[in-house]
C-alpha cells in the first residue's frame, strides 16, 4: 500500500509540494491510520476563510501516526484535533 505523508512541523525540503491542514480526525481502518485534515489556504491563514477545500483523508502507518503525535505542541495523551500539519498525498 503507498502512504501519504505528513509533518507536525513545516518541512524544510520541496515546501512548495506540501500543504498545510488543521487535523480534523485520527481513526484506523483496515489496519491502517487515517488522517483526516482541512486544508488551510493562504487567506485562510491570513484570517479569512475561502471555503472551497473540503477534508483530506490521509492513509498512514501508526508508526508515521505516533511519530508526528509526539511532536505537536500537545501534551502526552491529547488529541492532535485542531492542530497544523503539513501533508502530502501519495505521489503529490
Amino acid at each position: 500500500m503507498n502512504h501519504d505523508r505528513v509533518h507536525a512541523r513545516e518541512p524544510s525540503h520541496h515546501v512548495d509540494r506540501w500543504s498545510v491542514g488543521v487535523v480534523e480526525s485520527v481513526g484506523e481502518r483496515d489496519g491502517h491510520c487515517v488522517v483526516t485534515v482541512r486544508p488551510v489556504g493562504e487567506a485562510e491563514s491570513e484570517g479569512e476563510a475561502d471555503g472551497d477545500d473540503g477534508p483530506i483523508e490521509l492513509v498512514i502507518t501508526f508508526a508515521v501516526r505516533d511519530l508526528f503525535v509526539s511532536r505537536l505542541p500537545t501534551a502526552e495523551g491529547e488529541s492532535p484535533v485542531g492542530e497544523r500539519v503539513w501533508y502530502r498525498k501519495r505521489g503529490g
